[in-house]
């Protein structure tokens, strides 16, 4: 069965859609924020206030590790409520959010992560011993083992979320609605760069970084859409977060941390940015095709997307076991 395909599982109605939603949501904004608050409201910033904390002067109370502890929470709670929806609200099989395969294929992920983390190690050469950037070594002894255990165990669950939610959840629901892969792959890599708004960087580059983010997502989409699994966009943005907290850092993006170094270049979209999309992307699309043999690639993002239900009713169909 197509990825897609597997949304048809179990409840697939609006209103389990609006309800899975606003619980993922809500469970972010909410009880997510928490320990945030806690944290600041015990350095001394009044509740009222923290909304209106800079994240600067919130860095300087709480120190980078806590920070970025801080600013994952959310997601990796999300994950939980999002997780509890698709088998209670949706009641289908958890697996089915993450693969469709017999289980999650975890020599895929890494597969992805090493290209993409290999890639990103050679462009980081290229910048610091052609191009010269102003890379320093930035370790810190004191900080960087509880780095070192965030980046491991809890970055991989925030980008996971974002891969759920929107790769996963998000073009399966569109998927039957839509009922072309091409249109769910677009729809919600728009959505995906639009929620980037907030971040640091769009601020100092302009909006137009944005088409950075909504490329990144047709990127990921079409490798889940193809692959018929989350288990390459995974991999892809668990090392690509990983590397921006551990390995190389700036002090004007989202990331804030104690990485092994540090870039004191101007906020820009330099060549890193240009050489992603228009060769790495296309470079690593390549070889997933090649390594995992896709030859369908019409089907999957032109073809009718159909309810394999046989009486095309909403009723839940059996587990799989």
């Amino acid at each position: 069965m197509r990825y897609i395909q597997l949304a048809f599982q179990g409840k697939n109605n609006f209103l389990s859609y609006v309800a899975t939603i606003a619980l993922t949501v809500s469970t972010i904004l909410g009880l997510g924020l928490v320990p945030y608050n806690v944290g600041l409201n015990r350095k001394g910033i009044p509740l009222d206030k923290i909304g209106s904390t800079p994240p600067a002067e919130a860095i300087d109370l709480l120190g980078k590790n806590a920070y970025l502890t801080f600013n994952l929470f959310p997601f990796i709670i999300g994950l939980l409520a999002l997780i509890v929806s698709i088998k209670i609200v949706h009641r289908r099989p958890i697996k089915t959010l993450f693969t469709s395969r017999e289980k999650f294929d975890w020599k895929r992920f890494f597969t992805s992560f090493i290209a993409w983390g290999t890639l990103m190690f050679i462009m980081l050469g290229i910048s610091v011993w052609i191009f010269d950037a102003p890379v320093t070594w930035n370790f810190n002894p004191a900080t960087f083992l509880m780095l070192l255990i965030i980046s491991v165990f809890l970055i991989p669950l925030q980008t996971t979320l974002e891969e759920a939610f929107f790769r996963g959840y998000l073009i399966q629901g569109t998927g039957t609605v839509f009922r072309r892969g091409w249109i769910s792959v677009l729809f919600t890599s728009i959505l995906f760069g639009l929620l980037h708004m907030g971040n640091p960087e769009v601020k100092l580059l302009g909006q137009g970084i944005l088409g950075y983010y909504i490329i990144t997502g047709i990127f990921l989409g079409l490798i889940t859409i193809m692959d018929d699994g989350l288990e390459l966009s995974i991999g892809f943005h668990a090392i690509n977060n990983i590397f921006g907290a551990l390995i190389l850092t700036n002090n004007w993006q989202v990331f804030q941390s104690d990485a092994l170094w540090m870039d004191a270049s101007p906020p820009s979209f330099d060549w890193s940015n240009i050489a992603s999309l228009a060769i790495c992307y296309p470079l690593l699309l390549f070889f997933f095709a090649r390594n995992y043999r896709w030859k369908t690639w019409k089907e999957k993002l032109f073809g009718k997307i159909h309810n394999p239900k046989p009486t095309g009713t909403d009723t839940d169909l059996e587990h799989e076991k």
